[in-house]
Parts: C-alpha cells; structure tokens; sequence
C-alpha cells in the first residue's frame, strides 16, 4: 500500500492531480515508476484529444550562441498560457536542444533523446499538465563562418522574432539590423531574393496602374516599362532589408548603414506569431465550458 507522501511525490514529479496520481497509484499497486508510466499514457490520451484544438497564440524566440543561432515558434490555445513561466521555459528549452543537436526541422526536433524520454515526450506530459494544445509549429537553424556575427531580437515578449547574420563583427550593428526586420516586415534581404512569381505580378499590377492613369493614355510601351522600373524600386525598397529606409536613420538604407560600419547582411529569418494561422472566434462562456469539457 502507499503513503499519503507517495501521492505528493508523484504531483510533484509529473504536475498531475492529487485525484489522478490517487488512481495511477491504486493501478499500479504503489508502483511510482509504474505510476509515472501510467500517467504518461493518460496523458497521451488527453493530449492527443487536444491536439485537434486551434493553437495560434504562443511565443517566437531566437537565441545565438557560439557559431550557431536558433529560432522557433511554439503555439498555445490562449495568451495566458503563452505567459506561463513553464510554457516559456520550455520553448527556451527547445532553443537550446535545436542549438546543441544537429536538427532541420521539427519532427528532427522532437525525435531528439534527452535522458530515457524523448522531446516529443516532454511536449505531450507539458500539454497534459497545462491542460491545452501545445505544438512547435516551426524552426529554423543557422550556422555563421568565421567573420561573420549574429544579431537577434525578440519584440513585446515573443510576438516576432528575428535573426540577422552579417559579415563583420559589430555586435550593436547585428542587433539593430534584427530589429529592423521585425519591425519592418521585409521578405528578403535583397532584390534579387525575390521570388521570380512575386517580381513578375507585381511588375503586372504597376504596369495597370501606370495604363490606367489618364495622365499615360499617350505614353508608349517603352515609356511605360521605363516608368513601371522605377515604382519596382520603390517595391524593393519596401519588401527588402537591405534596402529599407534605415529606422534609425533616415538618411541611409540598411545596407548603407552596415556597410558604414564594416558589415554586410548576408541573411536574415523573421517569425511572427500565428503568421498564417486561421484563428476559430469563440465566446467567452463558450471557451470555459470548453475547457471544463475538455
């Protein structure tokens, strides 16, 4: 028979009730290990109920460390989970098992060994503990040479995250341009980044917009394609970092300003939380009977 101390050992080492650690114990004969086991599987269970739940809050990070940087976005159902300590140390857990582990993607990620369990293992006793959907929804990992530094930036505690790799070695140069592209949205570093498809509708759209102005009627075609160049600039100059109006300085681009201090951009990744990610609208009363349900 077990001991009412066996009870709180057990709530202590899996972060279940008091009333599911009774029945674990009780089915396993006082067994904790066998107990532990027992839970896990429980936990399976409920995880896997969850897992069907829309999970678009939750946290972006980045971190760099030696000559590798990481960044990812793990999901929850509610913001307030996102805040919680545990949800928070566990996504800097994940940071640090993609830094240390030759990993490219997620299912690499939680296939990963840490002790006897698993990280995918890890994640399915967090979701049975917490109560919601928890799912690392993407990573990505980078690997800078030697000459090159890494800047990161994490806004309004994990809204957007983002890495910048530079050639140089100024660290307040790396940081600032990681902060320029989670503030500005770029979707690549240079002109030529641009993916040929999104180059070429765009080239469409301002081509229209240029034949339907009035002021054109009398143009030519080449007058046009010439005039359709120009606002294409201007279409660089808003979707690629490099050539951004400088946040800091209006007076350069972001490339000027590295290239002022000895840096060049070579990459750069950016997370927003949710990105994509069709939130399902639920009413206050709707989503706690939910989750009592649940």
């Amino acid at each position: 028979m077990y001991k009412a101390s066996d009870i709180k050992d057990l709530r202590e080492r899996t972060g279940a009730g008091m009333l599911d650690c009774k029945k674990a114990l009780d089915a396993t004969s006082g067994d904790i290990d066998k107990a532990i086991d027992w839970l896990r599987e429980k936990g399976i269970s409920k995880a896997e109920k969850k897992a069907g739940r829309i999970a678009a809050e939750g946290v972006c990070f980045a971190k760099a460390e030696g000559n590798n940087a990481a960044i990812l976005e793990l999901n929850s159902e509610t913001d307030f989970v996102a805040s919680n300590k545990e949800f928070t140390d566990f996504a800097n857990y994940l940071l640090d098992i993609i830094l240390n582990n030759d990993v490219k993607t997620v299912d690499d990620v939680l296939a990963v060994k840490d002790g006897s369990e698993t990280v995918k293992d890890k994640l399915t006793q967090l979701v049975a503990k917490i109560g919601e959907n928890i799912s690392l929804r993407r990573i990505e990992k980078l690997t800078k040479k030697e000459g090159e530094i890494f800047g990161t930036y994490i806004h309004m505690g994990g809204s957007i995250a983002s890495i910048a790799l530079l050639e140089g070695d100024n660290a307040e140069v790396a940081k600032d341009v990681a902060m320029q592209a989670a503030a500005m949205s770029p979707i690549c570093v240079y002109p030529e980044d641009v993916p040929e498809d999104k180059v070429n509708h765009e080239k469409e759209v301002i081509k229209e917009q240029i034949k339907n102005d009035p002021k054109n009627a009398s143009k030519s075609d080449d007058i046009i394609e010439k005039m359709s160049i120009g606002r294409l600039n201007k279409f660089y100059k808003e979707v690629c970092l490099a050539k951004q109006e400088f946040i800091k300085d209006s007076s350069m681009s972001v490339e000027e300003y590295a290239k002022k201090n000895n840096c060049k951009i070579i990459s750069m990744v950016r997370f927003v939380r949710g990105e994509g990610i069709e939130k399902k609208e639920e009413n206050f009363v709707e989503e706690v009977m939910n989750q009592i349900k649940g």
